[in-house]
């Protein structure tokens, strides 16, 4: 069992406090109004590097001796991590080294060389990383800094939950991102020590459950690699220190789709000028999705871990999230191959007040009949029931929807 304390963790936000952001828990008006409840935003992606990371690797790097520092430390992540231990080596005057998968986006593996660590990229995932940082600790002495599997990153990340208490004093309900563990551990832990009656509910990518399972299952199990757009939380296999915390503080974990996380980044882009990236927006895709229940009047802080994404993956991160909103569409009729049938066509979405944003025309698709030819759209619509009205007015005109 875990030996981790309130006091760990007040400890740890007493020796962080100078080197590490109070960051804001907003109240949004325009959210709480649009669900029934009252929303709170602690923006951890205003945080020092944009995520939460630097508050458990400072707590873990004050620690360390003198000659630890002077061996230097090492760490294997694919991007938060990464950027979170080598800001605060370099505040601190000592040498880090990240090994980042190979796949890792090169946006943040500048953002990490700017922040002077030295960079190993090693892998096509966190795991193979996380077995070649071991590999070269050991021949180099060097101190493993745990994204989060070590009790002085728990109790670092835990300072999170202290603030939340302080900035919003009657709060019912705390939702937080789930990938290894330590940001839910450390927070819930603060929260339940003091206000057991708080509601603490976690949530994952649904393509990698591993929290979910480990506790379904009664012990942890390693969940199958799986690509998503929260690369931030995907993580095989959760930490021996954080699961038994998460199983004894956290009250419920759900888990979300990559179109349920899409539409949530764009929602709070949207409507909150917030940018978060897909792992910090998972906990806002349960809310604003109605996975949890029981909200009516209650005063909720959600959590946005972090803002790094990457801006070629944002682009695509946001049409998919119009796309599950039904604010763009993609169809693809069959027309009769006669002059005039496009206009006809174009006319057909203009009548219904939807803008063509792209067509094409297809003569050679291997499914139309000859005489008759594939026009694929995209349109700008303006919800689900006017897409099912395009629809409609296409299918009554005789024309053929793929």
């Amino acid at each position: 069992m875990t030996t981790l304390s309130l006091a760990d963790i007040q400890t740890a936000r007493e020796r962080i406090k100078d080197v590490v952001e109070m960051t804001p828990c907003d109240y949004s008006e325009i959210l709480s109004r649009l669900y029934g409840c009252h929303i709170y935003l602690k923006l951890e992606n205003l945080q020092i590097t944009g995520s939460f990371k630097p508050r458990g690797a400072f707590n873990k790097m004050l620690q360390l001796t003198p000659e630890q520092r002077e061996a230097g430390v090492i760490a294997a992540s694919a991007g938060n991590h990464a950027q979170g231990v080598a800001y605060a080596a370099r505040q601190l005057g000592i040498d880090a080294t990240i090994v980042m998968p190979e796949t890792t986006p090169l946006a943040k593996i500048r953002g990490t060389e700017e922040l002077g660590a030295a960079i190993v990229l090693y892998g096509s995932r966190y795991a193979e990383a996380y077995d070649k940082a071991s590999e070269l600790q050991q021949q180099h002495g060097y101190t493993f800094i745990h994204a989060f599997d070590d009790p002085r990153i728990i109790a670092g990340q835990g300072s999170v939950g202290l603030e939340v208490l302080e900035q919003v004093p009657e709060l019912d309900m705390l939702v937080v991102p789930i990938g290894g563990g330590g940001l839910i551990a450390g927070s819930a832990l603060a929260i339940k020590a003091t206000r057991p009656e708080v509601r603490i509910i976690g949530v994952e990518a649904g393509r990698i459950p591993s929290m979910k399972s480990s506790i379904a299952a009664g012990h942890i199990e390693t969940s199958h690699p799986a690509n998503t757009i929260a690369d931030g939380i995907s993580i095989t296999k959760v930490g021996q220190h954080t699961f038994p915390l998460v199983k004894q503080y956290v009250d419920e974990i759900l888990t979300v789709s990559e179109e349920n996380i899409a539409s949530a980044i764009m929602m709070l882009l949207e409507r909150e000028k917030t940018l978060t990236e897909g792992a910090g927006a998972v906990g806002f895709a349960a809310l604003s999705q109605g996975y949890i229940d029981n909200i009516k009047d209650k005063k909720i802080v959600v959590v946005l871990s972090g803002g790094n994404i990457d801006m070629t993956m944002l682009t695509v991160i946001l049409e998919r999230g119009m796309e599950y909103d039904g604010r763009m569409a993609r169809l693809k009729v069959v027309i009769p191959d006669k002059p005039g049938n496009i206009a006809k066509l174009a006319a057909l979405v203009a009548e219904q007040q939807a803008n063509i944003l792209e067509i094409y025309q297809h003569h050679s698709v291997s499914e139309v009949d000859i005489g008759e030819t594939e026009v694929e759209m995209v349109l700008e619509a303006k919800g689900k029931e006017h897409i099912d009205a395009i629809i409609a007015s296409i299918d009554q005109c005789g024309y053929t929807l793929k």
